[in-house]
């Protein structure tokens, strides 16, 4: 069974991912593939510098992902382009990974990004994890994310209504990781083949 895991930013889809890896799921991270496609890919690197400037790279040649993300999420013009540049590598980098998984566990795609791509229609299950907005800021704020960089990258989301509408379940996770957490093994209970 394969589950896309998705929501807005700052909602938890994350910590949810890993209780679904403590319960023995395969996950599929599309942001540490996102990371991962960049670094392994001097041409990609080159296409981002190109387009969004030598600022977006350190000293060392390194990608400065958060300096990538402030650039690239100021308006819908820049975002496009980084989809443009970065998707097409990712996105056949994560169905590798899902066709190599053991088909004896559950797979869990991790990514923000899943109805955009329109997954929801390839996988059997769809998980939104929701939190209120001001939650979802603060959580962003405790990461080292500015309210104005994080409010640029809601705005780039698209609505909860929109999560809903595809969702098979939504969790809501505006409290503590505790209650995510059995939320999360619940769901896994009823949707997973227990055996004895």
């Amino acid at each position: 069974m394969i589950i896309g895991l998705t929501g807005q930013i700052g909602a938890g889809k994350t910590s949810a991912a890993d209780i679904f890896r403590e319960l023995g799921a395969i996950i599929v991270d599309a942001d540490r593939i996102g990371r991962d496609v960049v670094e392994q890919s001097p041409a990609l690197l080159k296409k981002l510098v190109k387009t969004f400037g030598e600022d977006i790279v350190g000293a060392k040649g390194k990608l400065r992902r958060k300096q990538l993300a402030t650039v690239a999420f100021r308006d819908k013009d820049s975002r496009d382009k980084l989809n443009r540049l970065v998707h097409p590598y990712l996105l056949k980098e994560l169905w590798r990974q899902v066709r190599a998984a053991d088909r004896n566990r559950l797979v869990v795609i991790d990514a923000a990004l899943l109805l955009h791509w329109q997954m929801d229609r390839k996988v059997d299950f769809v998980l939104v994890i929701h939190a209120g907005l001001q939650i979802r800021l603060n959580r962003l704020r405790a990461r080292g994310i500015t309210r104005e960089d994080a409010l640029a990258r809601q705005r780039a989301q698209l609505s909860f209504s929109e999560y809903q509408k595809k969702a098979d379940r939504v969790i809501l996770n505006n409290r503590t990781p505790a209650i995510l957490r059995r939320k999360i093994i619940a769901l896994f209970q009823q949707i997973v083949p227990q055996t004895d």
